[in-house]
């Protein structure tokens, strides 16, 4: 069962009821149908991806991260967190005012800077440890570019593999570009060599993000978390009566 009712949906925010049931598709096959999680959702917000601000690519995920979260959350909002060469904001997008949230929130930030990844998972973290929550966290983390700091980013997501938090990167970009080849790495950082757990994932959503099917976008985001939350409980990092995983769909 979602953690926001369908009804509530459609009275709160009628215009994400699609993406809402395609999420819970994806959740259903992937063996995670009634699962409770927090989501959290951090862009990029460097000079290179003004394009896909304007064009509505930011708006799109930020949409799309909001009715995966309806089913998995039950406050109706997710906490974003903006980056370029610090963090440009922390804020929460909430599902009765989804709307042109994006546009907003960027018009009340400066300068769009370089990239740094290590900042914005500190301001994740910092949230995470300050709600007093000891649910499972999906961290939906948006970049068009590889970080100012790679040893720091390598630093921070090893330190917090220790932390019930799943990192799902998605790159906006040209997928030949040997700007991701730093997150194909952390990807496949060594596990227990450099961390406790696979703690996670990457994916390129291409040059028009827009493009990408909201069941594959969807399949993108979700598909490693079961391996992630089996490893996590095995290792104490999450609570076991903090997941119920029901049975794989055939």
């Amino acid at each position: 069962m979602a953690a926001i009712s369908l009804r509530k949906l459609e009275e709160t925010a009628p215009a994400l009821v699609s993406l809402y049931k395609s999420a819970g598709v994806s959740l259903r096959e992937h063996g995670l149908d009634g699962l409770r999680a927090a989501v959290y959702l951090v862009v990029d917000h460097s000079g290179s991806m003004r394009p896909y601000y304007e064009d509505g690519s930011v708006q799109a995920l930020a949409d799309r991260v909001l009715g995966l979260s309806a089913q998995l959350d039950d406050d109706g909002q997710v906490p974003v967190v903006f980056f370029s060469t610090d963090v440009d904001a922390v804020t929460d997008i909430a599902l009765d005012r989804h709307e042109g949230s994006v546009e907003r929130i960027v018009a009340g930030l400066g300068h769009m800077g370089r990239t740094s990844y290590h900042l914005a998972m500190d301001a994740v973290i910092d949230h995470y440890l300050d709600s007093g929550t000891t649910a499972p966290a999906l961290v939906v983390f948006q970049t068009d570019g590889g970080p100012i700091s790679r040893p720091a980013a390598e630093r921070y997501l090893c330190k917090a593999a220790r932390l019930p938090l799943f990192w799902q990167f998605v790159g906006f970009g040209d997928p030949d570009s040997r700007q991701f080849d730093f997150l194909r790495k952390l990807d496949e950082l060594a596990v227990p060599g450099k961390r406790i757990v696979d703690n996670a994932g990457f994916f390129h959503a291409g040059q028009d993000p827009l493009r990408v099917p909201d069941a594959e976008l969807y399949d993108r985001l979700v598909g490693e978390f079961p391996q992630w939350l089996a490893a996590a409980r095995a290792a104490g990092i999450v609570r076991p009566d903090r997941v119920a995983l029901p049975r794989r769909s055939s």
